[in-house]
């Protein structure tokens, strides 16, 4: 095998008892950096099946599937069998059946001392099973009160973020147990992970009691102007976040004043109607064109298909599944993209 189809993560063998998304999703990141990931299925098969095929390839492509009844003797042996040689087990399930079922450190230690067991639940292992999918921590974390335009309701961004988030942090956690030598427990909450994303939010609240706000357009809290902007045709994402942005900017745009960052931000709402009112002069597309080789963060807001259309390179085939590849480019390293696994194909 050449060094380009060895992965950095090969001859590390991953268990997953993983149910929809977070924790495929953690898994399948690690299976496309090389590692042996072999999916636990109950006899019906992870539920996320039933979704779509395309859905469940998005999430499973490079796995091999066993069909499992965890909840019988004969299905605790083989668990018991295959983590005896493995390095890991990553677990999304409710607590309670996660404790019931064995897919603990406390329950493996015992076949495997340094097997790293990562369990994946709404609010912490020992957290309760109160019901914790995307959307509940969204709103439960006040992401949804954070977004959205001021007037109108709360809102959901349009993908799964809090599990597609937790997902990337459990496999983080993973390796960074794995690196170290031991084994162990690694507990990831949905919950936990996405009040850490709001980091700058959280410390200025806790800092300074500043509760933070919805803004029109979606605009950033600290830098002016940071926001959608309307143009002639469509919407343009502009990110000032420094001054030499803005001289360059307002240069091309027409604009004198606000200099400092201070100024644009004690003067908000002065320099949010004189940049919408430049922007209005062209359309999104070619804002960015303009505004691209000046070095200024700027972006006509697309829709997913015309992104895809435009990033052929992000594109991977998988069996017959189209897909976005892995976003994690490993120099010397092309990842062997295989179909999602048939149900209990390999035992």
């Amino acid at each position: 095998m050449s060094a380009a189809d060895e992965g950095p993560l090969a001859g590390i063998r991953i268990l997953e008892v993983g149910t929809m998304l977070a924790g495929p999703y953690a898994t399948m990141m690690l299976a496309d950096l090389g590692a042996e990931v072999i999916k636990l299925e109950p006899p019906g098969g992870d539920i996320s099946r039933q979704v779509s095929d395309s859905y469940f390839a998005s999430l499973n492509r490079g796995k091999r599937s066993i069909r499992l009844e965890l909840g019988t003797e004969r299905g605790q042996a083989k668990l018991a069998e295959l983590a005896a040689e493995s390095h890991a087990l990553l677990v999304n399930l409710k607590p309670s059946a996660i404790h019931r079922l064995g897919l603990t450190y406390d329950s493996l230690r015992r076949v495997n001392e340094r097997i790293v067991c990562v369990a994946i639940t709404g609010y912490g292992l020992h957290g309760g099973d109160d019901p914790a999918f995307d959307y509940v921590i969204q709103a439960a974390t006040g992401i949804a009160a954070l977004t959205g335009d001021p007037d109108g309701p709360p809102t959901l961004p349009g993908y799964s973020s809090a599990d597609n988030s937790t997902g990337l942090t459990a496999a983080l956690g993973l390796l960074a147990q794995i690196v170290s030598g031991r084994g162990g427990q690694i507990d990831v909450s949905l919950y936990e992970v996405m009040l850490s994303q709001l980091n700058y939010h959280a410390a200025a609240y806790l800092a300074e009691g500043k509760r933070p706000q919805r803004r029109p357009n979606g605009a950033h809290s600290y830098y002016v102007p940071a926001q959608l902007f309307p143009t002639a045709d469509g919407h343009l994402a502009l990110f000032v976040t420094h001054d030499g942005f803005w001289k360059a900017f307002a240069g091309e745009a027409g604009i004198d004043g606000y200099a400092t960052m201070s100024e644009r931000v004690t003067h908000r709402d002065e320099v949010l109607a004189v940049v919408t009112a430049a922007l209005a002069a062209d359309t999104a597309a070619n804002w960015e064109m303009r505004l691209r080789p000046l070095g200024i963060p700027a972006a006509a807001v697309r829709e997913l298909p015309e992104a895809l259309d435009a990033s052929p390179d992000a594109l991977i085939q998988a069996g017959e599944h189209r897909l976005v590849g892995c976003p994690i480019r490993v120099e010397g390293y092309r990842p062997r993209y295989r179909r999602p696994p048939r149900l209990g194909e390999d035992g």
